[in-house]
């Protein structure tokens, strides 16, 4: 499938572009509509491609990183800003909790989502009018039920961060209609929520032509996790949102832990049995593609050969070390090794674990003619996490890293808060220890009550995400931004102003029915 997202997605924006234009008397009879366009199952194909192409940014090589981190990732107490990143007055601002809705990041963070969701609806209105014998309707179903999935997605992407937000619930063809407001909060679970049950009746998983479309699992697990969310936001219907949360949960069936942590985000091993939705990647160039990022350039540290754009918190470190040395290795959590580089006997052995060898110092210390000083060194730490496995690849300019947007660690750790709100922690504790064991080597976990497990839970999901931006929203979800940042030393927040963004001036600016 990821062969034809690129040219599928020049193709599909044109027709999104044209179709403004549906009303205009003139029309070339070479030229493909909306209206022509979907003729057959190919062109299904092609415009369900388009739509999962719009899928964190992606498409765009520079702005994949530039846009979806620092929008999702510098507000959150686990990470500081690297240096070259303050050069950037727009990811300052969201650094700092200083922007104005002018903001250009999450500006485009917004508008992007409402393509992918504009290309979702006009996947599901075709595809669903495509004539009788042009689609099997195996297929014509399957691909209906991943445009629903995708509209869901992009929408609870956009309901993550910012508190109200307008739901595109229909394909537009004219101007008039792109003027509508904000819907309420619970309006717009309700629109996520139905689409993502729709999505429930997607195949559990794809031959290898077509690994990473959406499946019943991915389905189900943003479905317990949206459940999850709302039973904190409406608290008279918490109890029904956790068992419906905890339903969802359980239908996620077929995956397991990965025991090599770093091998899920280093390309060693794609779309691995923990993987339940993947963001595909590719070094393949072939016919025009475009599936190879520049991550590492902005993950890595300058001693790395990167951009310097974002690093582990001491809040984050300290996590890592809080259970001290009680790993079955005799170290910390194994988490934190597979997870960042930093000064330590581990990395500093001399055995060459950090590209061969060439950082066994972690750093050396340099002179003024740039000029290594042997026996030197000093703790900067920098994450691993999304970063090549060897030096020809943190030495190449562009790599191809999946992106697992979610996890069944993920889906583990939902359903022991399910259980343990629901006042179930000896339910909730077996979990937990499982994803401790396999991940971190760790022991099993000290604690039965409900608020240790508790505590545990919100341990283990600060430890587990770094980088995969979870963090921000588990907070919310808490009501503990406030005080987390301020422990990090975090000045600026307010949570009245910044637990949401603001609507985009872009948006209010084209859109009549909205004036905040």
């Amino acid at each position: 499938m990821k062969k034809v997202i690129y040219i599928a997605s020049l193709c599909f924006a044109s027709l999104f572009v044209s179709s403004c234009d549906d009303y205009l008397t003139l029309e070339s009879p070479d030229q493909l509509t909306s209206g022509s366009f979907w003729r057959n199952e190919s062109d299904a194909q092609a415009g369900i491609s388009a739509a999962y192409s719009q899928l964190e940014y992606y498409i765009d090589t520079w702005e994949f990183a530039e846009v979806k981190w620092p929008v999702e990732a510098y507000r959150e107490d686990i990470i500081n800003m690297g240096n070259d990143a303050r050069n950037y007055p727009n990811w300052l601002e969201l650094y700092n909790f200083t922007y104005t809705n002018g903001n250009s990041q999450f500006s485009n963070y917004w508008w992007n989502n409402y393509k992918g969701a504009s290309f979702a609806n006009q996947v599901i209105e075709k595809v669903t009018e495509m004539e009788e014998g042009t689609i099997d309707p195996i297929v014509r179903t399957q691909i209906i039920n991943e445009g629903y999935f995708l509209r869901a997605y992009y929408h609870l992407k956009l309901l993550l961060n910012w508190k109200e937000i307008i739901i595109r619930d229909k394909y537009i063809t004219s101007q008039a209609e792109l003027s509508k407001g904000l819907s309420p909060r619970p309006d717009a679970w309700d629109f996520i929520i139905e689409d993502l049950k729709r999505a429930t009746a997607l195949p559990s998983s794809y031959d290898n032509d077509n690994i990473g479309r959406a499946t019943s699992g991915a389905a189900n697990a943003y479905l317990g996790f949206a459940y999850l969310t709302r039973a904190y936001e409406e608290s008279d219907k918490k109890t029904e949102y956790l068992n419906e949360a905890l339903t969802a949960l359980n239908n996620v069936k077929g995956y397991e832990l990965v025991k090599k942590f770093s091998s899920m985000f280093d390309a060693s091993n794609k779309n691995s049995k923990e993987s339940i939705f993947e963001l595909q990647t590719s070094m393949s160039s072939a016919n025009g593609a475009n599936y190879r990022t520049q991550l590492h350039r902005w993950i890595g540290t300058s001693e790395l050969w990167g951009w310097d754009e974002i690093l582990p918190s001491n809040v984050l470190m300290e996590a890592y070390m809080k259970e001290g040395e009680i790993a079955t290795t005799g170290r910390y959590d194994s988490r934190l090794y597979e997870s960042v580089f930093f000064q330590c006997d581990y990395f500093n052995d001399g055995s060459g674990r950090v590209y061969g060898g060439d950082y066994d110092n972690w750093f050396c210390s340099f002179d003024d003619k740039n000029n290594p000083i042997p026996g030197t060194s000093y703790n900067r730490p920098s994450f691993r996490k999304f970063m090549p496995t060897d030096y020809d690849g943190l030495y190449n300019n562009y790599c191809a890293i999946n992106i697992p947007l979610m996890r069944y660690a993920n889906v583990l750790l939902m359903k022991a808060e399910v259980l343990n709100e629901q006042g179930h922690p000896e339910q909730a504790i077996p979990l937990i220890n499982e994803i401790r064991n396999v991940h971190g080597d760790m022991p099993a976990m000290k604690g039965t009550s409900q608020q240790e497990v508790r505590e545990q839970i919100e341990h283990e999901r600060m430890i587990e995400f770094p980088l995969e931006n979870w963090r921000w929203y588990d907070l919310r979800r808490w009501g503990k931004l406030a005080s987390a940042l301020a422990d990090a030393g975090r000045a600026g927040f307010n949570v009245e102003k910044n637990s949401f963004y603001p609507i985009p001036l872009t948006e209010i600016n084209s859109n009549d029915q909205i004036n905040k």
